[in-house]
């Protein structure tokens, strides 16, 4: 049976991306959405304090287009939770860094400021760690769904049973009917089809 992870293919990793998208989404839709209600101008270099964060329109927008997306994957969970929060978070990342660069500069139309560069490294942060749980980590265990997906023969069999189980049952099946008809090295009695075939019976 093939494993379908597009939708949530475990229930405790999807537990893990939905409460990652979900919370971090509604935080920046919170965000947003006050910083859209002083109608604040699209691209102000200077911009408006809001929640100790500094903001203007064009901030705000994609602080509520950014959050909406987290809080849909949220909804729909599985692989495609896991994978917004990894992107989202590795957006953040590069947004931290590059309006870090042109804070103090006229190009910085996000209005960006140090606490700004702050929360964006942490939203960043922790995106990425709540998408790559129990996904991308290094010593997955056995059971787990990306795993098995990624080495669908590694150790199972299609029934998720130990491969080599079967095959040695039969091995030792096949060896235990060889050795049914002799005991101690002494042959045991033959069947008739045996019998005829043998050198014995033809020269009789």
């Amino acid at each position: 049976m093939d494993l379908d992870t597009t939708r949530r293919a475990d229930r405790r990793l999807d537990h893990v991306y939905r409460i990652g998208a979900g919370l971090t989404g509604l935080v920046l839709v919170g965000f947003g959405s006050a910083g859209m209600m002083i109608r604040l101008p699209l691209f102000d270099t200077r911009g408006e304090v809001v929640a100790g964060l500094s903001t203007n329109g064009a901030l705000s927008f994609l602080s509520i287009a950014f959050g909406s997306l987290l809080v849909g994957a949220a909804i729909l969970g599985g692989k495609f939770a896991s994978t917004v929060c990894v992107t989202v978070g590795g957006a953040f990342l590069v947004s931290g860094l590059v309006n870090l660069i042109l804070m103090s500069t006229d190009f910085n139309i996000l209005a960006f400021s140090v606490p700004n560069v702050i929360f964006s490294y942490v939203v960043g942060l922790v995106l990425i760690t709540f998408g790559m749980y129990g996904r991308f980590t290094g010593n997955l265990p056995a059971d787990n769904p990306f795993r098995r997906y990624r080495h669908p023969g590694e150790g199972t069999g299609e029934d998720g049973v130990d491969a080599e189980r079967p095959r040695q049952s039969a091995e030792g099946a096949a060896g235990a009917s060889a050795d049914e008809g002799t005991a101690h090295g002494v042959p045991g009695p033959r069947s008739a089809r045996e019998r005829e075939d043998s050198p014995e019976e033809r020269r009789g």
